[in-house]
């Protein structure tokens, strides 16, 4: 079985971040782990068990996925899994280095693991989560970029 893993943060999961999983499970993995990372070095809005609700919920029509937490190094987390490659979304140049020097530590810390980068939907290449957080707080209209359920949750955090 061909199993991916695609960790990130989902500190909102975005519209972005469904268009990878959806295409990665319906044209290039039999399986994709969503790793919601618990990662205590970054402030997040929402914590874990909410991220990985919403995250669920903004994917609930893809058959061959399943949106997970975890903690600790990636790569010993995707063993468990029998995953032998991790998933990442490159939007932009400036996301290459920082996304090529973790591939290349993973590499180093489990030579059985590739690392398979995919490009945005063009609609999405602006798109972060960061961005959707402030627009959110700045009382903005974030409908076109998450689910509904992540807009009234995100709206909840900021009134």
């Amino acid at each position: 079985m061909n199993i991916a893993v695609y960790p990130g943060t989902f500190d909102p999961f975005t519209n972005g971040h469904r268009d990878l999983v959806q295409r990665a499970a319906s044209n290039i993995f039999d399986k994709v782990y969503i790793c919601v990372a618990e990662n205590s070095k970054k402030d997040t809005v929402f914590s874990l068990d909410e991220r990985i609700e919403l995250a669920e919920k903004s994917l609930v029509n893809i058959d061959n996925i399943e949106v997970i937490g975890f903690s600790g190094l990636l790569v010993d987390f995707a063993k468990k899994l029998d995953a032998k490659v991790i998933l990442r979304g490159l939007r932009v140049v400036s996301d290459f280095e920082y996304e090529f020097q973790m591939s290349s530590m993973n590499k180093k810390l489990n030579q059985d693991i590739e690392s398979i980068f995919l490009t945005p939907s063009e609609s999405y290449a602006f798109l972060s989560s960061s961005l959707v957080k402030e627009i959110a707080q700045l009382g903005g209209d974030i409908s076109p970029f998450v689910s509904k359920e992540v807009k009234v949750a995100l709206e909840k955090k900021y009134k």
